[in-house]
């Protein structure tokens, strides 16, 4: 009896109960929607879950990503049994396109004034760019009309509006989707929100739960590092920069092996690089020609063709990186300036290398046979025609078509065999030399 006593007063002690105060979790999707944002949704959806959280907050800001990885926040918010309301905030925000499908799964979706939602017409992006046919372009835009109807449906929300922002491309103003039952209500802030969130209704697996905010902690649930380094490298701009480190890399641990550093890190890049080519719309013919850039560049330096291939390779890198990531949304494309800046830093590094090689070639050599010609010593016998010299520390056989006394300088004009032809030099050593 007393150690039941005991466990109940352990069960009910302040602390355990203090553990059982409603929760909010609160997480933030901001920028392109992507993998790396989905796996980060999905991972808060099953802690809350694991927590038992009153609400999941997602505070939204987003243009628009991947199809993909917006089907997978979608399939994680309908199977979860934790409410989701998505927030669009702050004041010059927007849920567009994956963005707004995301936001109209959700069981509540708010926007704060100044906020836009819709966009969603699917856009061509593919291995090739290409722009796809009439037919395979209606079969796409048939296919999203049908999954956002679905959705807007399921949620009660306008499937008229939904179908609209598919076909047409509608966007709608907070308080427009409010007055068209796109959005659930307007807020200021957060805690605008939760305060009118208090009470209300959302239906779970067929059960109906009413949400209890009041006095709820809030806990704001950042990415984690390693996310944040993930969802870094997953912008093309980033991922382009990644792949050119990472051939350059290898190319110059290939040529100078046992150099380490440069293998490492060019390896290390290359990696990440795939990585955000999983992430990303990628033209391979692109990467294709980035490649053949490095290539000429580098037959520019082991052939001289006087600026030729180095100027092929100029334009085979600009070509390649217009082309490795074809996409009509900014937020997919390479940044001019990224371009600009980099083809023109590989492009003054390889002249820069180019230039040393031919000065390399053009410098007298200072080893062998070829660094004989010209060197100066003194003759250590008479040379009448052979004789003795002293050059450089050493001791040869010469000949000379002058007479040479003891002492004398001279000059080597000719080497053959271990003989060495000089010329008498005006003046003589010091004495003791």
């Amino acid at each position: 009896m007393r150690l039941l006593l005991l466990i109940v007063l352990i069960l009910t002690s302040p602390s355990r109960l203090l553990s059982q105060e409603p929760q909010v979790a609160v997480v933030t999707l901001q920028g392109p929607i992507n993998p790396v944002k989905t796996d980060y949704l999905k991972k808060n959806l099953k802690a809350a879950q694991g927590r038992g959280d009153r609400l999941l907050l997602v505070e939204m800001d987003t243009p628009g990503g991947l199809d993909s990885a917006m089907r997978d926040a979608v399939q994680a918010i309908f199977a979860g049994s934790v409410p989701v309301a998505v927030y669009v905030t702050p004041s010059g925000a927007r849920a567009a396109s994956a963005g707004a499908v995301i936001g109209l799964a959700a069981d509540i979706l708010a926007m704060a004034p100044g906020t836009n939602i819709g966009a969603a017409h699917p856009v061509a992006i593919g291995v090739g760019g290409d722009k796809p046919d009439k037919v395979m372009e209606t079969k796409v835009v048939n296919d999203a009309e049908a999954y956002l109807e679905g959705i807007a449906r399921k949620r009660g929300r306008n499937v008229g509006i939904a179908r609209k922002m598919v076909r047409e491309s509608v966007s709608l103003t907070s308080e427009a989707a409010l007055r068209e039952n796109v959005i659930d209500l307007i807020a200021e802030d957060r805690q605008e929100l939760l305060a009118k969130l208090e009470g209300r209704k959302v239906v779970r697996a067929g059960k109906e739960t009413v949400l209890r905010l009041s006095g709820a902690r809030i806990t704001e649930y950042e990415m984690g590092t390693r996310d944040k380094i993930l969802d870094a490298i997953s912008n093309p701009d980033v991922a382009y920069v990644l792949m050119l480190l990472g051939m350059l890399g290898l190319f110059f641990e290939l040529s100078n092996p046992g150099a380490i550093l440069p293998g490492v890190i060019g390896g290390i890049s290359l990696l990440l690089s795939f990585f955000a080519f999983q992430t990303l719309p990628v033209n391979y013919a692109g990467i294709a020609l980035i490649l053949l850039a490095i290539i000429l560049f580098i037959a520019e330096i082991k052939v001289v063709s006087y600026g030729m291939l180095a100027i092929g390779g100029v334009i085979a890198m600009v070509l390649g990186s217009l082309m490795l990531f074809p996409s009509p949304e900014p937020y997919l494309r390479l940044s001019w300036s990224v371009i600009l800046v980099t083809v023109s830093m590989t492009t003054i590094f390889f002249i820069v290398v180019i230039a040393k090689v031919v000065q390399a070639h053009r410098e007298k050599s200072i080893t062998g046979i070829e660094a004989m010609i010209g060197a100066q010593g003194l003759a250590d016998t008479d040379i009448m025609p052979e004789g003795r010299v002293m050059l450089r520390g050493e001791y040869w056989n010469a000949q000379s078509a002058d007479q040479i006394l003891k002492g004398d300088k001279v000059e080597v004009v000719a080497v053959k065999g271990l003989r060495l032809t000089v010329k008498k030099l005006s003046g003589r050593a010091d004495a003791g030399a």
